[in-house]
């Protein structure tokens, strides 16, 4: 049988993180191993339990140690865990600024149940989450500049081979699927994906699916 996705969750507003506690108890592939209130709270409770979770549901806003202090810990110390971001905050620059950090997804806090569930799965089982609310946020005056450029703005070169591979991983194709259809080997798709991520500067898979949106080399339908 298909073991439970372990999750975490951060946030300090009590009523909500309870709403969302109660949201993942009642999802029979879910088990919520972690309920902090802050991040240092979290990273406490992470350091004496005995597994780590593997998608993080964290507020943005929190005492003590906000979302992202507490995305820069976890990149640092634990970075096979996956974090989505809560927030109530919509904008481009927010939102860029997480994704690039390493975050896997984000979330705003009017969200419906089914989209947080829809989530958590997706960042688990393919790396990224990123809503239709996320990507009009995107669509904004720097994202419609000539040219493609990194995180730093630097000018890049990408290979009509990469932005292929850039599609599919956007299509959230494994690498062994890619291969298939581009009859090329798991170990050539890999150097892809790895030459793309050098290139663009971004941390993981949502930041190169970020980075396919705001170029308008991948479009994201509604």
């Amino acid at each position: 049988m298909k073991g439970k996705i372990k999750i975490a969750l951060a946030d300090d507003q009590i009523l909500f993180r309870e709403g969302i506690a109660s949201i993942i108890k009642n999802e029979k592939d879910f088990s919520l191993i972690i309920e902090a209130d802050n991040g240092l709270d979290f990273l406490s409770k992470l350091r004496s339990t005995n597994e780590l979770p593997e998608v993080l549901l964290m507020d943005m806003e929190m005492p003590g140690m906000d979302g992202m202090q507490l995305n820069d810990e976890i990149r640092k110390k634990y970075p096979s865990i996956k974090v989505i971001v809560l927030s109530v905050h919509a904008k481009e620059r927010l939102i860029s600024r997480m994704i690039q950090a390493g975050a896997s997804g984000y979330l705003l806090k009017n969200c419906n149940r089914e989209e947080l569930i829809t989530a958590v799965r997706n960042v688990f089982e393919n790396g990224f989450y990123i809503t239709p609310n996320v990507i009009q946020a995107l669509r904004s005056p720097l994202a419609n500049a000539k040219g493609i450029t990194n995180t730093q703005s630097i000018p890049v070169d990408i290979s009509q081979r990469e932005i292929e591979v850039l599609k599919l991983i956007c299509e959230e194709f494994s690498n062994a699927e890619i291969a298939d259809k581009l009859f090329i080997s798991v170990r050539t798709v890999d150097g892809h994906r790895n030459n793309l991520l050098a290139k663009t500067g971004c941390h993981n898979t949502a930041g190169l699916v970020l980075f396919a949106v705001k170029h308008h080399i991948y479009e994201i339908m509604n």
